[in-house]
């Protein structure tokens, strides 16, 4: 059985921090393939319009060129309107019949999950990894008692168990990397170059070129 995951994001821009996850997530979990799945746009977040779609997309390919088993992946991108993540798991579960995937969220993400369309059911269609950030405090009472029984905390340790009783959600610190997307967008919109070192040389590059935060 082949093990899958996916990582779901804006990725504005993406960063060394994104890339150092999919990597430790690889050999953590014996992934095949991480995929990372750029939102068109955040359907929970409609006050926070992302940079354009494609940009982000085409940043996401300079940074994993060179990493075989790490893609992206257009799904969300190409569908429709602004497909909720409880759609795109739908969509995956109907790929990945007799695989183990895996979804990817941030600490943000996890503790922003109540916003989320469906959040419950999200939580329960298949495996989860929550990747958290050094000196981000990671909420546990917000979610309810049934999807609080299905963590399996994993901080300190990268020894995952063999298998759980049904989906499972996966606490992890195995990336200590603090960078923040929203401050690279600050940086480079002020015209510093401090930003530089978070990002990959060739996501650099392109934000350089076509002034993506200028």
């Amino acid at each position: 059985m082949k093990r899958f995951a996916y990582y779901g994001g804006s990725f504005d821009p993406p960063h060394l921090g994104h890339i150092a996850i999919a990597r430790e997530l690889l050999e953590m979990f014996a992934l095949e393939r991480f995929v990372f799945v750029p939102a068109f746009h955040a359907p929970h977040k409609p006050d926070s319009p992302p940079s354009p779609a494609i940009d982000r997309y085409t940043m996401l390919c300079l940074a994993t060129q060179n990493d075989e088993a790490i893609a992206v992946s257009r799904m969300e991108m190409d569908l429709p309107g602004r497909p909720y993540t409880v759609e795109t798991l739908e969509r995956l579960n109907e790929i990945h019949g007799g695989d183990t995937y895996f979804f990817v969220m941030g600490a943000d993400s996890w503790n922003d999950i109540r916003t989320w369309r469906e959040w419950e059911k999200v939580l329960t269609m298949t495996d989860h990894i929550v990747v958290t950030r050094p000196g981000h405090e990671l909420e546990l009472g917000h979610v309810t008692d049934e999807i609080r029984a299905r963590i399996v905390d994993l901080r300190g340790s990268n020894a995952v168990p063999e298998s759980s009783a049904g989906p499972a959600i996966y606490l992890t610190d195995a990336v200590k990397m603090d960078i923040s997307a929203t401050e690279i967008r600050r940086s480079a919109a002020a015209g510093e170059n401090g930003w530089h070192r978070d990002v990959p040389a060739e996501v650099a590059k392109y934000i350089e070129k076509y002034q993506i935060y200028r």
